[in-house]
């Protein structure tokens, strides 16, 4: 991806510890700014936040009407803590349509339900390729649902979100 880009939420399945060294190399080697989340970060262009591993995160408006994360320990969903379903139902009620939601390798369902949601009020959707994925699961069970709009492969990605955040007002 280029160094100017939409903010962007990545929920991972991973322990505590690895969430902040994954965001510590990623942004060793990325043009832009990639952190772990810290509960208040606001959603700024050309940032990632990555969830930190065993706690769940959430989109919020700020007082002034700009977004930013909520960080806290709130029960597993989907027996998830991260959880992109849990991430995924806040940006519908917070961000709306104006989102892009993207679901890619990993086993089980997390996510699914959460992009169906998205989809469902008009926000794009992509999901990864079987092709390119090391497990398609997660991927499988949301194009099952009907939750996606577009599957793509792993190196069409980038471009797509690109592409949807371009003609939204926002995007997360």
């Amino acid at each position: 991806m280029p160094a100017k880009i939409p903010p962007i939420i990545v929920v991972q399945h991973i322990p505590p510890l690895f969430s902040k060294a994954f965001a510590d190399r990623l942004n060793l080697v990325c043009p832009f700014d990639v952190k772990e989340a810290e509960d208040g970060d606001e959603l700024l262009v050309s940032r990632v936040l990555i969830a930190p591993g065993a706690r769940q995160i959430k989109v919020e408006r700020t007082s002034k009407g700009g977004l930013c994360v909520r960080i806290n320990d709130d029960p597993p969903m989907n027996r998830h803590r991260p959880s992109v379903d849990y991430l995924f139902h806040s940006v519908v009620s917070v961000i709306g349509k104006n989102s892009v939601g993207v679901i890619l390798t990993g086993m089980g369902g997390d996510g699914a339900k959460g992009l169906l949601e998205m989809k469902k009020i008009g926000s794009m959707t992509i999901a990864q390729d079987e092709k390119t994925c090391a497990v398609y699961g997660m991927p499988k069970r949301a194009v099952e649902m009907d939750a996606v709009k577009k599957v793509v492969s792993l190196e069409n990605i980038a471009r797509e979100i690109l592409v949807a955040c371009s003609s939204r007002k926002s995007a997360a």
